[in-house]
């Protein structure tokens, strides 16, 4: 596929050459909680593969919803959802499926590599259709914006894919926070051993593209490159600052969504990286990255620290003897006045001391299915958001992660950040990567 200039008049022929839903006034879900909940939820999935695969199964498990299509650049990673779902139509191109399939689906979820998130999720919400948007939300923080902002004007239900926010795990540490278990929250630090980063140089070299898989298309907004087997697609493009978000994206929303929550937390004030420089490719490893957020109810007097750690950096011994040195490869440790949570990823969380707690009550939660809390609210049937929406929680937690991922490229230099004009006001070269450079013919109408 060539890039295209966005001209052509027609919306089959606007959607086809552009990536861009056509300029049309967007189809508004008007009233969807005052009408009679539907008993399908007409679907498409942009992914088949990987995430997407997974996101389909736990979809699926509603007998309220049907797969009408699916798009995937490599029709080899399709097979298994072909074969699961034969009724399902199938499409290499996201746009031709958007074309087609409009009328005929009310639903998707948007499970690319993550540089497609915004991109796909905008076109479909344009178009009026309810999201299940993979984490995080968006590649930079001008299309998280945008997601946020669509799907609160086109009042759309939308979940974003941190299913462990609706585990016993992370709303038990919700419910010790916020009834006080551990004081006032003084200090928080969140760490994860994964490392999806790269230090070396692009290979120069290319490679014949496989069969079946479409380069160009798995591209998108990026920029035209060689294709180097194994390089990029199918996993190692987090590490690759034009596609994905590194560690910090793939874990951030993850391991910040259960103090997020519990502190009531907005956007931050400021941050500053103190790990390794990423280079002009990859994103680094061993991140160590500083946050300051205003106080909350949940939080002592004066303003709030926060640090995230990947890849070989860990919090310091002093933190780590808070509980007694079992810090897990990934979670968090909150630190309050009285007491401190250990809150380790997808596990259940300890408080310390344990002498102090010992014979503490923990609180009983009922049980809560963050893929069927999504189709509920995308049918009409629940009258409630999903918990982890765009507007009102996702979107937020997604530009607080992202906005660390930015600081990463300009380590040591503290970044003031204004959320309400989508800024960073003391650094005007860091500002610049708020957004990105699109491939010509492939930015998002909804990217000013």
């Amino acid at each position: 596929m060539s890039e295209k200039c966005l001209s052509l008049a027609t919306r089959r022929q606007f959607i086809k050459s552009s990536g861009i839903v056509a300029s049309s006034a967007p189809f508004v879900t008007s009233g969807l909680l005052a009408n009679p909940p539907s008993e399908r939820l007409r679907h498409a999935s942009f992914g088949a593969g990987g995430m997407a695969g997974a996101d389909i199964g736990s979809l699926a498990r509603s007998k309220h919803f049907e797969l009408v299509a699916v798009a995937d650049v490599d029709l080899k990673r399709a097979e298994g959802i072909r074969k699961r779902f034969p009724k399902a139509k199938f499409y290499q191109d996201w746009r031709e499926l958007l074309d087609k399939e409009s009328k005929n689906i009310d639903s998707v979820n948007v499970s690319t590599p993550d540089h497609m998130h915004g991109p796909i999720g905008l076109a479909a919400m344009d178009l009026g259709k309810h999201c299940y948007g993979q984490k995080p939300l968006a590649h930079n923080l001008r299309e998280c914006r945008a997601m946020t902002e669509m799907a609160r004007e086109n009042k759309l239900m939308t979940q974003m894919g941190i299913q462990i926010s609706s585990a016993f795990t992370e709303r038990l540490v919700v419910s010790l926070v916020q009834s006080g278990a551990i004081g006032k929250v003084t200090r928080v630090h969140s760490f994860s051993s994964k490392k999806w980063g790269d230090m070396g140089p692009v290979p120069q070299k290319e490679d014949k593209i496989p069969e079946g898989f479409d380069w160009d298309l798995w591209l998108g907004v990026a920029k035209h490159r060689p294709y180097i087997a194994g390089y990029y697609h199918p996993g190692n493009w987090r590490k690759r600052r034009d596609f994905g978000t590194g560690t910090f994206g793939d874990m951030g929303c993850h391991i910040f969504s259960g103090w997020y929550r519990s502190l009531g937390l907005t956007s931050p004030l400021s941050v500053v990286s103190h790990g390794p420089a990423s280079n002009q490719n990859n994103w680094a490893i061993n991140a160590k990255i500083d946050y300051v957020f205003p106080s909350t109810k949940y939080t002592q007097d004066g303003n709030v620290s926060v640090t995230w750690y990947d890849g070989s950096a860990r919090p310091p011994k002093e933190v780590a003897d808070l509980v007694n040195g079992k810090v897990p490869g990934q979670g968090s440790i909150i630190i309050g006045t009285d007491g401190v949570l250990l809150a380790p990823h997808m596990s259940t969380p300890t408080l310390y001391p344990a002498q102090k707690y010992q014979g503490f009550k923990y609180p009983k939660l009922d049980p809560r299915d963050h893929y069927m809390e999504y189709v509920d609210a995308a049918r009409g049937a629940s009258g409630k958001k999903p918990s982890a929406n765009f507007d009102d929680y996702s979107g937020p937690l997604t530009e607080t992660v992202l906005l660390g991922c930015l600081a990463t490229l300009f380590p040591g230099e503290k970044l003031d950040w204004d959320t309400e004009k989508l800024k960073v006001t003391n650094n005007v070269k860091a500002d610049i990567q708020v957004g990105r450079d699109y491939r010509n013919g492939w930015k998002p109408k909804a990217i000013i």
